[in-house]
């Protein structure tokens, strides 16, 4: 009996002892002003038109909120060398900017125009060329176990160009997806491939890829995005850890910068099961 006594004391006063223990403690964060962050990726898909395309605008918002916040009654254009002017009409006051006459051409210089409460954003870029996918092989003693399953996308460099590439693995069995850059300065007119290594994927999971072919301006923002956010990331437009510099200012206030990037670029996209 004492020893039952003594062992509902320690239980008693271990729980108080913890009990006491919990106070609840308010962090102050800085909030700083919102910036606007713009997501003009112009991506024309090997075989379409390319006349669709969406831009869409939100600001950056607390740490703790839930919602973005999206940017209406915005006015949003694309211009090309040729004076040809592509008018995005917002959808629905949802922060998308929808055109649906776009052209796009291979080494057309393109720049957007943001007009929005006060301020004016530009950006020029050069709309690149992308190699297409020829094949997708699959290989199931990947990585550093040799348990892993390695997905390798291949395709055949141009020989007689520099060519830079964001490549993006999308899975069926996970929200984020994977990115990461390179460009052809060792591969220049050979075949190479594009790889992914996932410990966690199965027979039936699927796997999109998709290459970008981009501006080196781009791989070179791409490069640090990655390398700062980690390679499996939501999006290139993902809140990073530290604040990357786009290539869109603020014709009106340069100290009031935007987040984003404007791109253009021509993409090839295959679909893999895992077997």
């Amino acid at each position: 009996m004492l020893m039952r006594k003594l062992v509902l004391l320690i239980v008693f006063f271990t729980s108080l002892f913890f009990t006491s223990c919990e106070e609840v403690v308010d962090v102050d964060l800085d909030t700083a002003a919102p910036k606007l962050v713009v997501e003009a990726a112009i991506n024309w898909e090997k075989g379409t038109s390319g006349k669709l395309q969406v831009i869409r605008l939100s600001t950056t918002t607390g740490y703790f909120e839930n919602t973005i916040p999206v940017v209406s009654n915005a006015v949003v254009f694309i211009e090309n060398s040729k004076n040809q002017k592509f008018n995005f009409t917002e959808f629905n006051k949802t922060g998308s900017y929808v055109c649906n006459d776009f052209k796009p051409e291979i080494n057309e210089e393109y720049t957007l125009t943001v007009i929005s409460k006060g301020n004016t954003y530009t950006a020029s870029e050069t709309l690149k060329s992308v190699a297409p996918i020829t094949r997708i092989e699959q290989k199931n003693d990947g990585g550093f176990t040799g348990e892993d399953i390695e997905i390798k996308t291949y395709f055949t460099d141009p020989a007689d160009e520099d060519n830079f590439y964001l490549f993006k693995y999308v899975y069926s069995n996970k929200v984020t997806a994977n990115y990461y850059v390179s460009e052809d300065k060792f591969y220049q007119g050979n075949e190479i491939f594009s790889s992914a290594i996932d410990e966690d994927l199965k027979a039936g999971d699927e796997v999109e890829v998709t290459h970008y072919g981009i501006s080196k301006q781009y791989y070179n923002y791409m490069n640090i995005l990655v390398s700062i956010a980690g390679s499996s990331i939501g999006g290139p437009f993902q809140s990073p850890p530290a604040t990357v510099k786009g290539n869109i200012i603020n014709t009106t206030d340069k100290n009031n910068y935007p987040l984003g990037y404007f791109s253009l670029g021509e993409i090839s996209t295959k679909k893999y099961k895992i077997q």
